[in-house]
């Protein structure tokens, strides 16, 4: 395939390259700081869910005083976001196919800005609600469309590093909520709560506004026959002009285009509608596509069964169980389980493409059931003495929430995300995606509006060891059925989860490649 010029604009002309970064000695530092900002813009969109998540959990406290509701009301308001994500995700899968994955983000930016304005000037109990249902759609949209965005262009030898990003903006977004409700908890009952919700408004506007400079993604180019533009964002993000040679040639053979062509326009073969894909990922998959959708859903619903948006939707809840009175103390407390989350997955995303993702997941999920364990059994003995202000009992609580979190966000938190973006077959990605995305927020609901029922009928600390029992669940599954995926071509995993009945694609020193047959693809 032959140079292509490089006087031609990047996406219809959004993204300028100059013709000295298409020239194949280019520095390779400088294409790895292109996807390195590429990635950042397309995976804070993930704050909005992490800000809404963190502001609720202190906001909460001054909206059942202010708008007179009791706990059953509360814990719907505060988990049913996540249930009204699902309806954003089923949306976007086919979103992005339509209309590109940059735009989508764009798209999941406004909506959950219009839904934060809503939110900040609910005068009652249904308007807010309802702003909550807006804002959800954003989330699903966001929840989806970074993850996949970001593994179609990141190069494998940095994806795992680059896919974890939007893990890192959901857990900075919990710790701006967390400050926000530090920081407005002085203002009036009326006004406070409002402020905490309407203020994440600001940071939908500009991120909508960003996103627009990224390119688009080139697998998704290359599905709509755009080769030309596809090849010139991957010289911009890939080490060598061989390596975007052999990445494009892989997106070619999966999107069934053949590999001579050297057109910078080419006409798609047609491919499976959209109901047809649901039915190869539901109702007749292959073995293959069977166990990669076992993985993916898999690793989603143990992400939000072991309970992790129950300290984090409720930690002001959990720490005045353990004996926190102050309500400033609280909200303190609640800001460094923000910082521990935040902290945490820094560490992990330095990790993930040396250690690879299985071991930093096996160990992240031990570490949650030796910590949420503890924290069961710490609740518990603070519950049967009430009478007793037990400070050794009380530390370890207060100690096994912030391992807990932290344990999370080294592995299960990060993982969930850049594992399930990259196993599926370009054609069933963004719909495949798309369920893992509405299975997560499926359980996260489901944990946010029983949480406070549970803990009446189990108390507290009952309560955490169920999630002590799921998470010893969780490891056993991973163990079992989820491969390891470092350093793999996204194009390569059919034959990962297929045994090895395919031939992956090798791309070698020289930078010539080697195709095999790919039957899942």
């Amino acid at each position: 395939m032959g140079h292509l010029k490089s006087d031609r604009n990047v996406d219809a002309g959004v993204v300028q390259l100059p013709a000295d970064d298409l020239h194949p000695n280019r520095n390779e530092s400088k294409n790895k700081r292109f996807a390195f900002a590429c990635s950042i813009l397309g995976s804070m969109t993930s704050i909005m869910l992490g800000y809404d998540t963190g502001v609720m959990s202190g906001a909460s406290i001054y909206i059942q005083r202010d708008l007179k509701i009791n706990d059953v009301q509360l814990e719907i308001l505060v988990g049913t976001i996540n249930l009204y994500s699902l309806f954003g995700s089923a949306l976007a899968g086919k979103t992005s196919d339509w209309i590109g994955r940059k735009y989508t983000i764009v798209l999941a930016a406004a909506i959950f800005f219009v839904g934060a304005i809503l939110m900040g000037f609910a005068v009652n109990y249904g308007l807010l609600m309802f702003g909550r249902f807006v804002a959800g759609l954003g989330v699903g949209y966001a929840l989806m469309i970074a993850p996949v965005y970001t593994s179609e262009l990141a190069p494998s030898a940095s994806r795992g590093f680059l896919t974890s990003f939007p893990e890192i903006f959901i857990n900075f977004g919990v710790l701006l909520g967390y400050l926000s409700n530090w920081a407005f908890s002085k203002l009036s009952l009326k006004f406070g709560w409002r402020v905490m919700l309407g203020i994440g408004a600001i940071p939908s506007l500009f991120l909508g506004i960003l996103v627009l400079i990224m390119p688009e993604s080139p697998r998704w180019l290359v599905m709509k026959g755009r080769l030309g533009d596809a090849k010139r964002i991957l010289l911009k993000t890939s080490a060598s002009p061989q390596e975007a040679e052999s990445r494009l040639l892989a997106i070619q053979e999966a999107a069934c285009i053949p590999l001579d062509c050297t057109e910078e326009v080419v006409k798609v073969p047609k491919v499976e509608k959209g109901h047809e894909v649901w039915k190869e990922l539901l109702l007749h998959p292959t073995p293959t596509v069977r166990r990669i959708l076992l993985a993916a859903i898999g690793i989603h619903f143990f992400q939000q069964a072991s309970g992790i948006d129950a300290v984090v939707l409720y930690s002001p809840r959990i720490f005045k169980k353990a004996g926190i009175v102050s309500e400033s103390a609280l909200l303190g407390a609640t800001v460094a389980v923000g910082f521990v989350k935040t902290f945490a997955i820094l560490i992990s995303t330095f990790l993930l493409d040396r250690v690879g993702r299985r071991p930093l997941l096996l160990s992240s999920v031990g570490g949650m059931i030796v910590s949420v364990t503890l924290l069961a059994f710490g609740l518990t003995m603070v519950y049967q003495n009430p009478d007793k202000k037990l400070m050794w009992a009380i530390s370890l609580s207060i100690a096994m929430v912030l391992f807990y979190v932290g344990f999370f966000s080294m592995g299960l938190g990060p993982i969930a995300w850049v594992y399930s973006s990259e196993i599926y077959p370009l054609r069933l990605r963004a719909q495949g995606t798309s369920l893992g995305v509405g299975v997560n927020r499926l359980m996260s609901g489901i944990i946010g509006t029983t949480f406070l029922s549970m803990t009446n009928a189990l108390t507290t600390g009952g309560s955490f060891f169920l999630f002590a029992g799921v998470c010893v669940i969780a490891w056993l599954f991973f163990y079992k059925f989820l491969p390891e995926t470092r350093g793999r071509n996204l194009e390569d995993m059919d034959a990962l989860f297929s045994n090895g009945r395919a031939q992956k694609s090798v791309e070698t020193n020289n930078g010539h490649v080697e195709l095999g047959t790919s039957s899942q693809v």
